[in-house]
């Protein structure tokens, strides 16, 4: 169709060009124009009309979307002080949060762990974490949400979460996952010290990596109070570790906060996990993931367990025997 148009400026721009002796003169030219002109604009609309449109894409059939690779998951936990949070409420466990997302596109799963020390301040710790999750959770089932980019979840979670005209104080460290359902890829954003892992046949063959910037400080979003801008540490959202991992049928994934890493040594997490490979059933997934929470949160009061925690204070010359008692959030997933 542009040509036509083209040509017509062009008829346009050589009557501009003439000059004319009389009127009459002038008429006939323009007679000839906007015959030369409207055969080439109705001719243009003809082969226009002639085209036959492009087919839409074809939407998926159920079938083919049940044949795609999807996550069955469960989750399981427990607040670090059941008398302060003695009823459940879902997407929390204390001051951690979570979420889970599924459609036709991604299979989408989120953790936080709000940062506890805010609660000296008179600040629920548990405030900033659920909120940032249930973004999360809301953006995710987006028409623009992009599968291979959870950072860009988080970032839009996080922004909304300052956009708020009553202030969201705190901070927490977040870990957020999805599972691109037409390529079985996994993509995954992590900030600080709440992760995941991929066990297949019985080994660890993928894990978020950790972010500390010492030792029991991890990485963390925040807002702080006015005027303790410089006395909070901030990380924002593109400091996120980032992790793409191809899955296969069978896996199983592990996300979960640092209440059960810091407490269940990973060869307790493969003994206890060895046994749900391949697993496709909801209930019988919910059993392993209680047996996870339910180890991890024992483990945790026991002040006599070398637990990894531990361990690692020792190698920076800290001592802090026994177990870390904290919130504990387990999502487990099977890829079926």
């Amino acid at each position: 169709m542009n040509e036509y148009l083209d040509h017509a400026r062009r008829n346009i721009q050589r009557a501009m060009n003439n000059s004319f002796n009389s009127l009459s003169e002038a008429a006939m030219l323009a007679s000839e124009l906007a015959a030369s002109t409207g055969q080439q604009l109705l001719g243009g609309f003809m082969k226009l009309k002639e085209q036959k449109p492009k087919p839409l894409p074809k939407a998926k059939s159920v079938s083919e979307l049940l044949l795609q690779p999807r996550l069955v998951s469960v989750v399981c936990g427990f607040p670090k002080n059941i008398e302060m949070y003695p009823e459940y409420c879902k997407g929390q466990f204390g001051e951690d949060a979570w979420f889970r997302a599924s459609t036709a596109q991604a299979d989408t799963l989120g953790v936080a762990d709000g940062v506890g020390g805010w609660r000296v301040y008179g600040i629920d710790p548990g405030l900033f974490s659920r909120f940032l999750m249930r973004s999360c959770e809301r953006l995710a089932h987006a028409a623009d949400f992009e599968p291979t980019h959870p950072e860009q979840l988080l970032a839009r979670a996080y922004c909304n979460l300052l956009e708020q005209k009553q202030p969201i104080l705190g901070s927490c460290t977040a870990c957020v996952l999805t599972l691109q359902r037409c390529s079985g890829k996994l993509f995954a954003a992590n900030i600080g010290d709440s992760g995941l892992l991929i066990i297949r046949n019985g080994l660890i063959v993928c894990r978020s990596m950790e972010q500390q910037h010492h030792f029991n400080t991890p990485y963390q979003l925040a807002v702080p109070p006015p005027g303790h801008d410089y006395n909070v540490l901030t990380d924002g959202p593109e400091c996120a570790a980032l992790l793409q991992f191809e899955m296969q049928s069978g896996d199983l994934l592990l996300l979960a906060t640092d209440g059960v890493f810091d407490n269940v040594p990973e060869q307790l997490l493969l003994r206890l996990l060895g046994p749900a490979a391949g697993i496709s059933s909801a209930a019988k997934l919910q059993m392993y993931a209680n047996s996870i929470a339910l180890m991890a949160r024992s483990l945790s009061f026991n002040p006599h367990h070398d637990s990894p925690f531990s361990q690692n204070a020792r190698r920076h010359n800290i001592d802090a025997p026994g177990g870390k008692p904290d919130d504990i959030t387990v999502l487990l997933a099977s890829l079926v």
